[in-house]
């Protein structure tokens, strides 16, 4: 079986759904006759390049916030996130444009280091205090995850380097109907939307696997396109 998801590294949607899903696939019997492939989604792709702006004032001028009010949006995201056993950070982090980031992950994918590098990146953006928009911190994480370093920074240089990969995966998702991220495709027949609690990831893997029809879960918290990723609900 595969199953593809696409997300984005600023999304925490999907570095929390990405916890649950492996929590979820860890239950499921026949896991290691399953597939996983990570796809490029990017939340904010008309973010000029180059441009970083602190997370905290990125959410208070989309959402119409104080700075307070904004921080306690990202307190209640980080409860779901610690609840999972993950680090997140609610100060300090920064938003920009993704792109390169989805790039260097088609190369690390190429070179059999994809989730490695997905994993590191995820951690570098939501637990440490490492900007994944700083070309210097992403040639470390794909040191880290086991990449050549010349080859990375090549391909950082290059505008063009796996471009037409990351185009691919979106086009892919349109036509999915993928509206929102993370978005997990279970062998082309299902589609999952959002961060799933693990047993509904569990659940659905069974049932693909026996070939029954999976039901469409309820509706769990994600980012949509526009680059909003609320908060859970009380």
């Amino acid at each position: 079986m595969r199953v593809e998801i696409w997300s984005d590294i600023a999304c925490p949607w999907c570095y929390i759904g990405k916890a649950r899903f492996t929590k979820g696939l860890a239950e499921f019997a026949h896991r290691d006759e399953v597939e996983v492939v990570f796809r490029s989604f990017e939340l904010d792709p008309n973010s000029p390049k180059g441009t970083v702006a602190p997370v905290l004032e990125m959410l208070a001028k989309k959402y119409g916030r104080t700075l307070e009010e904004a921080r306690g949006m990202e307190e209640h995201v980080a409860a779901s996130a610690r609840a999972e056993g993950l680090t997140y950070r609610t100060d300090g982090r920064d938003h920009g444009n993704t792109f390169d980031i989805h790039r260097l992950l088609h190369l690390a994918a190429a070179r059999g280091r994809q989730e490695e590098l997905l994993d590191l990146a995820y951690r570098a953006n939501f637990a440490e205090e490492r900007s994944v928009f700083d070309p210097e911190v992403l040639v470390a994480l794909a040191v880290e995850a086991g990449l050549e370093e010349a080859e990375a920074r090549t391909v950082l240089a290059d505008d063009g380097a796996y471009a037409a990969e990351v185009r691919a995966d979106e086009r892919e998702a349109a036509e999915l109907g993928a509206n929102a991220v993370p978005f997990f495709v279970l062998d082309r027949r299902y589609g999952i939307s959002g961060g799933q609690p693990a047993e509904v990831f569990t659940q659905a893997l069974e049932q693909a696997w026996d070939g029954r029809e999976v039901p469409e879960p309820a509706a769990a918290d994600a980012c949509d396109p526009a680059g909003a990723c609320p908060a859970p609900q009380a």
